[in-house]
């Protein structure tokens, strides 16, 4: 027989109260779901952004971005696809799509090590690296102007600190241990050619 769960709403909100931890109530408070479709939103909207500036001025959307920058700053600038795959937060199947792609532009090559046969490996190659430098500021230009002039340094502080502890949860974010964002070196002063 079906059963009916009652929901106490808050006087003239019309929204429902906080769930006590005995009965969990499958609907958000005011102040979780401004947080939630706030964060939704700024993402997608800096994300849609970026994407249509690198597009337009590099002929590179944010997803290959993001993939050369991950190669960038692995060592030797080379990534196992399935942790690229990971650090990018694309499927392998999607990833193999762009790793295609970028292959194709000569921006990476798959390339193989003599001492690890589990998988193949993305190397970035020169014009990959001069891509990646030549998008940058673009980037970073967007990013300053949507984002980070938007807060106080304190805030970005407390920002960070919240994401780092919503990523793990989510099955996101970098592994322990990754070096902080640096900048890519200007081109032909790099030793991490395949």
């Amino acid at each position: 027989m079906p059963t009916a769960t009652a929901v106490k709403i808050s006087a003239g909100t019309g929204n429902p109260t906080r769930p006590s931890p005995t009965r969990p109530d499958p609907t958000l408070t005011e102040g979780e779901l401004r947080a939630l479709r706030g964060l939704m939103r700024a993402h997608a909207s800096l994300a849609k952004r970026l994407d249509a500036e690198l597009e337009s001025s590099h002929g590179l959307p944010l997803s290959s971005y993001e993939v050369l920058h991950h190669l960038q700053e692995a060592q030797d600038g080379r990534m196992r696809m399935c942790d690229l795959a990971q650090r990018a937060q694309l499927s392998r199947s999607g990833l193999t799509r762009l790793v295609d792609r970028l292959e194709r532009d000569g921006f990476l090559v798959r390339c193989t090590c003599e001492h690890d046969a589990r998988g193949a490996y993305a190397c970035l190659t020169e014009a990959g690296l001069e891509k990646l430098h030549d998008a940058r500021g673009t980037h970073l230009g967007v990013v300053r102007e949507q984002f980070l002039s938007r807060f106080s340094e304190p805030e970005l502080s407390a920002l960070a600190e919240m994401w780092d502890r919503i990523a793990p949860c989510c099955g996101g974010g970098a592994p322990q241990g990754t070096p902080p964002l640096r900048p890519p070196p200007p081109p032909g002063r790099t030793g991490r050619m395949p």
